[in-house]
């Protein structure tokens, strides 16, 4: 997701054979350092804290000490007098596959951070309970992936190559352009199986290429550096200078904007247009705390909790609130995409084809 992240330990392309179970698609891409007396757990487990607390479920970037996670407990305490227990789970895929395996004996509340791509698996395990927030109708009708609000959008940016304009002054203006030869191991991207922008990735080339996206990412593979398993260590790796060029989000330039006062690192605009993606959170059916949890989703639909989003998670609020002024650098395409989500076939038909080319 367009966010600062802790940078992780370098990742190579991973050679895949063509059957995996579902659950290694969604593999831990690691855990983000959480700071010490923060509340916060590293795994699962039935963590609840009674009907006083709250048990919320995320990805790790979400907790860490430069996410949102402590600025929306402190946010949301003097608001409520409830305390949170955040449990973080990797990346989103992780969290997901997590909630599916220990069904209702999970201890959370609250699931916090899949999106869209990852939703239709989540709605259809009967897990999550409908509820319609206070300030839902603020919501950006664009943004609402469920009309029955199991899912409910709190967060939302495009998926965009990301580069280095002190190393790239001519940056690529579509997705066949990333295959030029010029733009040799200048790509680093994510593994569709293990990282939410990796799926956004795959889904992106299957929506401009349709059934010819195997032959576009043939073509792709040479100018690939590395296919990192998470963001953060593609990331890392990007502002480390290993690379020009990454898959990140429309959002990225305004962190560094605020940061670090450069605005060295932009956001391709392509013509083929970018995929959108909509953080959700939801409510576990099997809930200890509703009436806790339905009060903090009314809580995350107020400009208390979204006003934290774009300087933290970096990411655009999905209510109608000002900007941050390092906002400015980043681009918008007129050509938001939402392609199908990708499927288990098509992730082994990926792995299979990404194990068949030399690298």
């Amino acid at each position: 997701m367009g966010k600062k992240r802790r940078i992780g330990i370098i990742s190579t392309i991973v050679k895949a054979s063509s059957i995996i179970l579902f659950i290694l698609f969604f593999a831990s891409c690691g855990k983000a350092k959480v700071p010490a007396d923060s509340g916060i757990k590293n795994s699962g487990g039935n963590n609840n804290e009674g009907n006083n607390g709250l048990v919320i479920w995320t990805y790790d970037s979400f907790v860490s000490e430069w996410g949102p996670g402590s600025s929306v407990s402190e946010a949301f305490e003097k608001n409520s007098g409830i305390k949170i227990n955040w449990v973080s789970h990797g990346d989103a895929g992780e969290m997901l596959s997590r909630l599916l395996l220990e069904g209702d004996k999970a201890g959370a509340d609250i699931i916090l951070g899949l999106d869209q791509n990852l939703a239709g698996r989540a709605l259809n395990s009967g897990l999550l309970e409908a509820y319609k927030p206070q300030g839902a109708a603020n919501i950006f009708p664009e943004l609402v992936i469920d009309p029955s609000f199991t899912l409910i959008p709190f967060d939302y940016s495009y998926f965009a190559i990301v580069y280095d304009s002190e190393k790239l002054p001519a940056p690529p203006a579509c997705l066949e352009d990333l295959t030029d030869p010029k733009y040799k191991k200048s790509l680093i991207l994510m593994d569709p199986r293990t990282s939410s922008p990796g799926l956004g990735f795959l889904g992106w080339t299957k929506e401009v290429y349709g059934t010819a996206w195997q032959d576009y990412w043939r073509r792709l593979t040479p100018s690939i550096l590395t296919i990192a398993e998470g963001w953060d260590s593609g990331y890392g790796l990007f502002v480390k200078g290993e690379a020009p060029m990454v898959l990140s989000y429309t959002t990225s330039p305004g962190y560094h904007l605020e940061n670090e006062h450069t605005e060295r690192y932009r956001a391709a605009i392509f013509s083929d247009g970018h995929p959108m993606q909509i953080e959700v959170a939801g409510l576990l059916r099997a809930a200890r705390n509703k009436a806790n949890a339905k009060r903090f989703l009314d809580f995350m639909l107020s400009a208390d909790f979204e006003n934290i989003i774009p300087l933290t998670n970096w990411m655009y609020p999905v209510i109608d609130i000002p900007l941050p002024d390092s906002f400015r650098i980043n681009p918008k395409s007129d050509k938001p995409l939402k392609p199908e989500p990708v499927s288990e076939s098509d992730l082994n038909e990926w792995a299979s084809l990404m194990s068949s080319i030399p690298q």
